[in-house]
């Protein structure tokens, strides 16, 4: 549902130049010469300018200077030249108002430029997973905790490759522009090393070695791998992230563990071996969603973590993108207010199953 209020609100600060030259040019009549209250006529430009274009604070201040003029004749102020002063406030503020409008337009023109391209490097970065993927089907939602961003620090990808359907979900350490920079490193690497590496192990120590090559001093990225084959399972590979979550076809809801706690991508130097890989059985009409901290980290009001688990039953929408979209509304209704970090969430749904059959995107 669309908001109005910024609508209104700029509606109520348009006509504001105009309120305040009335109140003003009522005071003034209403009060006489004595109080001094004309020179405030200069607060129409002044707001105009804030707010409106420069042909408008222009004509705004035109028409305080004509007000000025017959409010200064009608009190007589021009016999003793107080007139000419508040003329000369208006014009000066007018002009002042007319100078910040322009400099305003061209700051927004600069942004919208720099919006567009920052947009299409999103779009290029978290391009959309495909809808399908051999048996199964796929939606993903993102929140971004920055203000007005579609991404940020998380990242996820679906690649159809010749040993199996390779999934990555991960979190990158910080936020803001040196985040995406390396969400970046990391979904390239994994791109490409997801058709050439047979095995996921081997794939994930690409990947390490990428993010190695990239970071500085303690920075590295959660991440969990997972791979979809032919036989009715998946494996991960965790590289300290969340576990994901398994809803099976009679509801029940599991988050299976890895075998041994892993560092996560960038701090393999510190270890003396990478993660080991698990299995897990994933069968036509279960759900896997893999997400970020982002999600279970969410507080309420009262600080309680937002229970993932017990929300398991919203994922029974028939549509994937539909109940995608009904976990994060309950997300953010959880959070009653902006999320404080990003949150990212790929939910999978075994649909069918080809045995023997490629698993090409569609």
């Amino acid at each position: 549902m669309p908001d109005h209020k910024p609508t209104s609100g700029f509606a109520v600060l348009s006509w504001m130049p105009v309120a305040a030259m009335a109140v003003v040019a009522a005071a003034d009549v209403v009060a006489g010469p004595g109080v001094g209250f004309l020179p405030l006529i200069s607060l129409g430009p002044a707001f105009s300018g804030l707010v409106g274009g420069w042909r408008r604070t222009a004509l705004i201040g035109a028409v305080a200077l004509l007000v000025c003029v017959g409010l200064g004749m009608y009190d007589g102020l021009f016999e003793e030249r107080r007139g000419f002063t508040a003329m000369a406030s208006v014009a000066g503020v007018t002009g002042a108002g007319v100078a910040a409008a322009v400099m305003r337009s061209r700051r927004e023109a600069e942004l919208a430029n720099v919006r567009s391209i920052a947009e299409a490097a999103q779009r290029v970065l978290l391009r959309p997973v495909p809808r399908t993927a051999g048996p199964l089907r796929a939606a993903v939602s993102y929140t971004s905790a920055v203000a007005e961003a579609r991404i940020g620090g998380d990242l996820y990808e679906v690649v159809a490759s010749p040993h199996g359907i390779r999934v990555i979900v991960g979190d990158v350490q910080g936020k803001g522009l040196a985040a995406v920079e390396t969400a970046a490193v990391v979904l390239g690497a994994f791109r490409e090393a997801a058709h050439d590496e047979s095995d996921l192990v081997r794939l994930g120590e690409r990947l390490e070695r990428s993010v190695a090559r990239e970071l500085e001093g303690e920075k590295f990225v959660t991440a969990v791998l997972a791979e979809i084959g032919s036989d009715h399972g998946v494996v991960f590979l965790n590289y300290g992230h969340p576990a994901p979550m398994v809803v099976r076809q009679d509801g029940g809801v599991d988050f299976p563990q890895p075998p041994a706690y892993a560092l996560p991508l960038g701090l393999g130097a510190h270890a003396v071996e990478g993660p080991k890989p698990y299995r897990v059985g994933f069968a036509p009409g279960e759900q896997l969603l893999l997400y970020t901290d982002g999600v279970t980290e969410t507080r309420d009001a009262n600080g309680s973590f937002y229970p993932l688990g017990d929300r398991a039953h919203l994922l029974k929408e028939p549509d994937a993108d539909g109940a995608l979209q009904a976990l994060r509304e309950d997300l953010v209704r959880h959070a009653a207010g902006p999320l404080h970090d990003d949150a990212a969430m790929l939910l999978l749904r075994y649909r069918g199953h080809a045995e023997g059959k490629p698993v090409p995107l569609e």
